[in-house]
């Protein structure tokens, strides 16, 4: 009978166990899942970081490519770049007012076709006796008339050119300063240029101004020398042959 009630019970205790398994399993939550860990990878990450490191110095070096090139563009443009010289003009007028009073040479001017023709009449040294005293004056007013024109041409040629360098002085400063703030090579050589014109005007109207004063001399020299000669002329006819009273 024990034996039987053993048999029924071991059953019945193996199934309120299975029950209660299943009871407790419902009952109590299951715990959640745990999160997963991440592994780090020194070399990949050293990779990474030397290949961003490289990809920032080409980018470097492209930027600094650039800037060498607008560098080397904005010299380029400075170097083309130009400068005016509006005082030209000015530089023109002054050397054509010098131009217009060697025009007004009188008696005898600067044109070299008809000089030896101006010189012979006013200077007739080929004469072989002595002119009536009135044309004697006449003549001898002409070379003086002659003689002070020149002058007072080579006067007015030197109260031009007094003129002219005080304009210069100015123009010298103005230059002097541009061609010290030239940017590029093409300003530098454009200023020298002007600065060369301005020296080679002056070196012109030196030149007009020596001219004036040499043939203001010579006319006066030749006046001279024609006067010496128109003397002995006049001596030589009072003097006549030399005998008071023709032999008989």
């Amino acid at each position: 009978m024990f034996s039987l009630f053993r048999r029924h019970l071991k059953p019945s205790a193996l199934g309120l166990a299975a029950t209660g398994a299943v009871i407790a399993a419902v009952a109590v939550p299951t715990a959640p899942a745990r999160a997963q860990i991440t592994v780090f990878d020194r070399t990949n990450y050293t990779q990474n970081l030397l290949t961003a490191a490289r990809s920032l110095q080409q980018i470097n070096n492209q930027i600094q490519s650039l800037q060498n090139q607008a560098t080397m563009l904005l010299n380029q443009a400075k170097n083309l770049s130009r400068v005016s010289f509006p005082e030209l003009q000015q530089l023109n007028q002054q050397l054509q007012q010098i131009d217009h009073l060697m025009g007004e040479a009188q008696t005898i001017d600067f044109h070299v076709s008809g000089l030896d023709q101006q010189f012979n009449q006013l200077f007739p040294q080929s004469l072989t006796q002595a002119l009536p005293a009135s044309q004697q004056v006449q003549a001898a007013r002409s070379r003086l008339d002659a003689a002070m024109n020149a002058y007072r041409q080579t006067m007015r040629v030197q109260a031009q050119v007094a003129e002219n360098v005080q304009s210069d002085a100015s123009l010298l400063q103005t230059l002097a300063g541009r061609s010290e703030d030239a940017e590029g090579a093409l300003q530098a050589t454009q200023t020298t240029n002007q600065l060369l014109a301005l020296s080679a005007k002056q070196q012109l109207q030196i030149q007009n101004l020596m001219a004036a004063q040499y043939r203001a001399e010579a006319t006066e020299a030749a006046r001279r020398a024609q006067a010496e000669i128109d003397g002995r002329l006049a001596t030589r006819k009072f003097l006549g042959s030399g005998a008071a009273y023709p032999s008989r």
